[in-house]
């Protein structure tokens, strides 16, 4: 069994979009399981297929804190059809992230957020035109106001991208919004790397943005080039793999607690 998903997890990168392009150019492994199922107690509900556990590339049990979202793993495995592409696979990838990279050593994944709260894409604006400010203001305001009357973090907005310092009380009111659970931490870096702004992110923990609204607020500029100079498509299947890891990092918040 451990060589099976050795083979399987070797094709599984934590990039959204190496991910997409490796799917279409690797042999991926058949199906050969029949059943994908759930089974434990209050905390550690494992992800079995047809009665064998699952284990991480780190050979950790593939285990979610709730019968809920270990189903929803489970179900990932189910959808598989003539073979396992773990592309298609957001919820294991992400879980397979939180138990072999957040749950022992949880500091440096929210120091890497903190560091974030520094240099947020929110607090850098447009000069013009008129119209994507108009957008940046209506998608980004709101949050930055969230985080300064909730938090009492009050962060500096900036036209430009040249960077400007933001107050280190401002910082630290904020990080302590950053949750301490493994899961939700790992579902908030995750959304954070997506979207560029670990505000965003934390404001959607916080159950202040649903996941379309954090997604749109993130791509404000994307969508004002795209609806000015055109689509591309590989921007666009891009997008869409990302998209995929964003929800799959909502249903990880929902559903993990």
């Amino acid at each position: 069994m451990r060589d099976i998903f050795d083979e399987i997890y070797k094709h599984s990168p934590l990039d959204p979009e190496e991910s997409v392009r490796r799917s279409t150019r690797v042999d991926l492994r058949k199906r050969f399981y029949a059943k994908a199922s759930v089974e434990g107690t209050e905390g550690a509900f494992g992800i079995l297929l047809d009665g064998k556990p699952v284990k991480t590339p780190a050979r950790r049990i593939l285990a979610a804190p709730t019968r809920a979202l270990a189903q929803a793993i489970a179900d990932e495995w189910d959808a598989q059809k003539d073979v396992i592409d773990p592309s298609k696979m957001p919820l294991t990838r992400l879980a397979n992230s939180v138990i072999d990279g957040v749950t022992d050593n949880p500091e440096p994944v929210a120091d890497e957020i903190a560091k974030y709260l520094g240099s947020d894409l929110l607090f850098y604006r447009a000069g013009g035109p008129e119209g994507l400010m108009a957008a940046q203001q209506t998608h980004w305001d709101p949050v930055v106001a969230w985080a300064r009357d909730d938090l009492g973090a009050r962060f500096i907005l900036a036209e430009g991208v040249v960077f400007v310092p933001q107050p280190e009380e401002a910082i630290a009111a904020a990080r302590r919004m950053i949750p301490a659970n493994p899961w939700a931490l790992g579902a908030v870096h995750s959304v954070m790397t997506l979207t560029g702004s670990a505000l965003l992110a934390l404001a959607l923990a916080a159950g202040k943005l649903d996941a379309d609204a954090a997604w749109a607020a993130a791509h404000v500029d994307e969508d004002w080039n795209l609806a000015t100079w055109g689509q591309d498509e590989a921007a666009v299947a891009r997008r869409a793999a990302r998209l995929e890891d964003m929800q799959a990092a909502a249903r990880v918040l929902a559903l993990a607690a």
